[in-house]
């Protein structure tokens, strides 16, 4: 018995001083700020900034505080969910509602928009499923498919494609699922809190992130079913990432009051946006098309703009009067030439 015990400690002796030289390796790596490196090529480009960035819609049509929205891939609709009990498709340009999906549950509090062919929509909440439905199908909108596995609320979908979807939710796990059998592919479970994120890598479908009430962001790979990166930092829950354009970095939004950048080479974070004066928490960040800026929305009913290349202690900008209600969801379309942001005053607009 004193055998075992002598070795476990000696066990946990070893990953401790493994724990300490990877930290002194990533310390030393750690030599620059992302100012130092971004001025070495000489002066940066001034940034659009209001007023010629400035409100162009505002889509009227929901009851309850909106929780979600997601663009489609064609850059001119989007889907949202609201607590009325409703997804409404909104052809962004026109402001006008191409469509209405009534929820058997009115807790919803996650959309996504399938982004090849703009056909299907799935959404979650407290009911604990994942419901797929197919749009243009006249007004009898059922749900084509309701994904049962999750033992909490979900607080996140993302289509991989037509046929594979992946959940987040409050039982600390993400699943990948079949959408088109409804069958469970992969259960990714590291977190260790209720998982309230994810995003997608852009140029590698097989790599995703997500962000979690125990203050982690973990980068996983569906094709082992493991976590292969644990990025540390935050002071608080995570509650939202996104993938930066190229897939290399991410970007999170925090309880803590801070948005950070963590670098998936260096694996290491690599510049923090916060203020002094600015103490509530972020709800949701999405990185520009070109990275230049992420877009956070606070619950303060305000978005502020961050320069990535800068030194993270001063926004780059703020948009003007944006909501009356905490800023719940926001996102930049796949053009880029466009944004727009959700609150819980049941209004989206769209900035560009």
């Amino acid at each position: 018995m004193a055998d075992i015990t002598e070795r476990i400690e000696a066990a946990k002796a070893e990953v401790e001083k493994l724990k300490g030289e990877i930290d002194s390796i990533r310390s030393d790596k750690n030599d620059k700020t992302m100012i130092d490196v971004s001025s070495a090529s000489g002066p940066l480009r001034e940034l659009r900034k209001p007023p010629a960035t400035k409100l162009r819609r505002t889509l009227k049509g929901h009851f309850g505080k909106i929780y979600a929205m997601h663009w489609a891939g064609d850059s001119e609709e989007l889907v949202s969910a609201s607590q009325d009990g409703k997804l409404i498709v909104w052809n962004a340009l026109s402001t006008n509602k191409v469509e209405a999906v009534p929820l058997r549950s009115s807790w919803v509090m996650t959309c996504a928009f399938e982004q090849t062919h703009n056909k299907m929509v799935a959404c979650g909440g407290l009911d604990n499923l994942c419901s797929l439905y197919h749009l243009g199908e006249g007004q009898n909108v059922r749900a084509a498919k309701e994904l049962t596995g999750h033992d909490g609320y979900l607080s996140c979908c993302r289509f991989i494609d037509e046929g594979h979807i992946i959940t987040s939710s409050g039982d600390s796990t993400c699943i990948r699922w079949d959408s088109e059998t409804g069958e469970i592919i992969n259960t990714f479970s590291d977190h260790t809190g209720d998982v309230m994120s994810l995003s997608i890598c852009p140029d590698n479908q097989n790599v995703f992130v997500s962000g979690s009430v125990d203050a982690t962001a973990k980068i996983w790979d569906v094709r082992t079913g493991k976590c292969v990166q644990t990025h540390t930092g935050h002071e608080s829950d995570i509650n939202s990432v996104d993938f930066f354009p190229d897939g290399n970095t991410f970007g999170t939004g925090s309880d803590d009051s801070t948005c950070r950048m963590f670098d998936l080479r260096c694996y290491n974070e690599v510049n923090r946006f916060g203020h002094d004066k600015i103490l509530c928490g972020i709800t949701s960040v999405q990185f520009s098309k070109s990275g230049r800026l992420l877009f956070a929305g606070y619950d303060d009913f305000n978005c502020y703009v961050w320069d990535t290349l800068s030194n993270g202690k001063t926004h780059a900008f703020q948009l003007p009067t944006p909501h009356e209600n905490r800023i719940s969801c926001l996102g930049v379309n796949g053009k880029g030439d466009a944004l727009c942001t959700g609150s819980w005053d049941t209004f989206l607009k769209i900035w560009a």
